[in-house]
């Protein structure tokens, strides 16, 4: 049976007397330092732009360059982007690493597609916020939970789980509950949304847009509906609250019933066979290997791609939806 750990399964002390290297102060490492700091943990940051090494010292914390960073500290926090960290790791954390320590992982990709492998005399863990690094920091300051994955991978010293509850307690991972899993699901399961239900949605947005459009209907209402006004994203957030079910019965019967009765005409789009295939390449390290020879070559295709969406008309449309819509809206 899934084990779902909360607050009292944490104990600070396991970290006291500890420092906690930040390696990555960016969109994730910034929010992870700042909530760890405000537990009451010992912080030291570092980075390979200096621009975030300057926010860091502005915001009060100790840096020091990465290879130091590593030595100082008992606990290591790997914070930067998937494709950039195994460099890293390579040449400027592995040859520092010493016997006791713990690398706790923000994402299971590396470690599970072979990218990064620590050596048999650290710990390796996982805490996995299922949200934006802007929202860990804002939830952890609001009193709120966020939902986690947690996971260890090695645990050299018979203490890696103690040490993982912890590190997610001082992060406010606990608060929405953290599940426990492996650092395989974790990493398949990310992808899995990427690559299989967030293409789905973009394709059935602008689809249903372009259609629309087609049929006289303005683009200011359409985009409107679709997505601008947030009635979408406030079903989404009701949804992780209360099940998408009951979101459902939140809605009219009329929603209600066009949703229920016209649910299957969309088995047509054999969704569930693309779902399976984009599973196995996941599983099967071809999108990793694929990813990686992207980044070696600078992003080529991510560009290209992103051109090919920018230049459409439709987002055009959609822009200017956006400042009629915001127009009369006070600046804060």
């Amino acid at each position: 049976m899934t084990v779902i750990y909360h607050e009292e399964d944490g104990n600070l002390v396991d970290l006291l007397g500890k420092r906690v290297g930040i390696i990555g102060y960016g969109n994730m490492g910034r929010p992870v330092a700042l909530n760890l700091r405000d537990s009451g943990m010992d912080v030291v940051v570092c980075d390979d732009r200096d621009e975030r090494l300057s926010t860091a010292r502005i915001e009060g914390f100790f840096t020091a360059k990465i290879q130091d960073v590593v030595q100082l500290s008992d606990v290591l926090m790997l914070l930067y982007r998937d494709e950039a960290m195994p460099q890293i790791y390579l040449e400027q954390v592995s040859p520092y690493l010493r016997r006791g320590q713990a690398l706790i992982f923000s994402s299971a990709y590396n470690v599970a597609f072979g990218f990064i492998e620590a050596p048999p005399f650290v710990d390796v863990g996982l805490v996995a916020a299922r949200t934006l690094g802007a929202s860990v920091r804002e939830r952890y300051v609001r009193g709120e939970g966020f939902a986690s994955f947690v996971a260890v991978g090695q645990d050299a010293s018979g203490q890696a789980w103690r040490t993982v509850m912890a590190v997610a307690l001082a992060l406010g991972a606990l608060r929405g509950g953290a599940v426990e899993i492996r650092f395989e699901q974790e990493a398949e399961l990310d992808l899995f949304l990427q690559q299989a239900v967030l293409p789905a949605f973009h394709h059935i947005v602008i689809s249903a847009a372009q259609m629309l459009m087609n049929k006289g209907y303005p683009p200011e209402a359409v985009f409107t509906e679709l997505y601008l006004s947030g009635e979408t994203a406030d079903y989404l957030v009701s949804a992780s609250r209360a099940g998408l079910i009951e979101t459902l019965k939140l809605a009219g019967l009329t929603s209600q019933y066009g949703t229920l009765s016209r649910y299957d005409r969309f088995h047509e789009l054999k969704l569930e066979r693309l779902m399976e295939i984009t599973l196995e390449e996941i599983r099967a390290g071809r999108f990793a290997q694929e990813w990686a020879k992207e980044f070696s070559a600078d992003y080529p295709r991510l560009k290209h791609l992103l051109r090919q969406r920018e230049n459409m008309e439709l987002w055009e449309l959609e822009q200017q939806t956006l400042e009629l819509l915001r127009r009369d809206m006070p600046v804060r």
